[in-house]
């Protein structure tokens, strides 16, 4: 059953015969939608709930952001804060209970994002790690006002997190994902860092080591 939430969402149920359950939550980059990510779920493995969200503010027919935002000539990048702490909020609520109404706890809950969906994704990972096991961002960036809010580390030990970006990308450049990299390399989390040759996109051997990923921490658990 498809959980009631606020934001709407597209929902792929967990196979039951794959074993106990897992909770995925995508989250779209700005101008697109809940369809654009969902197109992923038949890559996921299969004992995954694949949840995907559509971001709250509305940029125009079937284009949605989680937050606006303007570039200066510098080339700095200003966001609507209150638009991205709301949308930050949301969704903490609303992951915590579609957790709650699919059965699985936040040891099995991973969240995930490509580009602005991204940023949403690390951002709950690094203030509401409680809510879930791991993060996916995907050709992204590190919002610089999440980080007086970052929990502090014993909250993010152990917790897992893919990061990937394109050498090539021409959207957020991938100096953005060296930053993700040093910033986190502090901290007492589990890191996956990959590059792939491609441009602001997601292509075919960036996913299927994706899923590996995902599948790799099910075993993980399995094991423990």
């Amino acid at each position: 059953m498809k959980p009631d939430l606020q934001l709407t969402s597209l929902h792929r149920p967990a196979n039951p015969a794959a074993g106990e359950p897992w909770l995925l939550v995508l989250m779209h980059g700005v101008g697109s939608n809940e369809a654009d990510l969902f197109g992923l779920a038949p890559a996921v493995p299969a004992q995954f709930h694949v949840l995907s969200f559509r971001a709250p503010n509305v940029l125009g027919p079937g284009a949605y952001a989680w937050f606006e935002f303007g570039v200066r000539p510098t080339g700095e990048r200003v966001i609507n804060e209150a638009q991205e702490a709301a949308s930050r909020t949301q969704l903490g609520t609303d992951i915590a209970s579609a957790a709650r109404q699919l059965g699985v706890p936040a040891g099995r809950v991973v969240v995930g994002g490509f580009s602005q969906g991204g940023i949403m994704s690390l951002s709950l990972l690094l203030t509401q790690p409680a809510l879930m096991l791991g993060a996916m961002v995907l050709h992204s960036r590190l919002l610089p006002q999440v980080l007086a809010l970052q929990a502090p580390a014993d909250a993010l030990r152990g917790k897992k997190l893919w990061v990937s970006h394109g050498l090539q990308d021409n959207v957020i450049p991938l100096a953005s994902a060296h930053q993700i990299r040093s910033h986190v390399a502090a901290l007492p989390l589990d890191l996956h860092y990959a590059e792939f040759a491609s441009l602001h996109e997601i292509r075919p051997d960036e996913l299927r080591e994706a899923m590996a990923w995902l599948d790799g921490l099910t075993q993980g658990l399995a094991h423990d």
